[in-house]
């Protein structure tokens, strides 16, 4: 595959579903760096401890407790809308369209930042989420 250095990238041209198709990698890569650290090893449980993070009911869940501090900015904020109110076509059998809206939207802001090359705040926002979700992970076990 060659690169065509004339053709530049522009995020904010891009669609919500296509930053979200680039967020989902981003997040899963970070979510699987997370999970080698503390130490998982074997290939069966880091996916099965992978999919709390990655699936769309643990991002939407992230998405709204962020939302609830007020933790997004103006500009964060019109993607997660643009992601919410994008028409993809399909749902998952296994989730209802609210969540998956939702999770598309999340994953259109991670899409974004990394596409910005926003890098700080991309990785405040997926460490604040991993942390939410370690939180509602402990929360369940308890």
């Amino acid at each position: 595959m060659t690169e065509d250095n004339n053709y530049t990238l522009d995020p904010k041209q891009l669609n919500a579903l296509a930053l979200a198709y680039m967020g989902d990698a981003v997040y899963e890569q970070y979510v699987r760096h997370h999970l080698l650290l503390q130490g998982t090893v074997r290939p069966n449980f880091l996916q099965k401890a992978s999919i709390q993070y990655v699936s769309a009911k643990g991002q939407s869940y992230t998405l709204k407790v962020l939302s609830q501090d007020h933790f997004f900015t103006e500009t964060e904020e019109a993607i997660i809308r643009r992601g919410r109110n994008a028409k993809s076509g399909t749902v998952p059998k296994n989730v209802d369209v609210q969540t998956y809206r939702y999770s598309t939207a999340f994953e259109a802001l991670i899409g974004f930042l990394y596409l910005t090359k926003q890098e700080k705040r991309l990785e405040e926002i997926v460490m604040r989420s991993i942390s939410i979700m370690m939180d509602k992970q402990r929360g369940e076990s308890t």
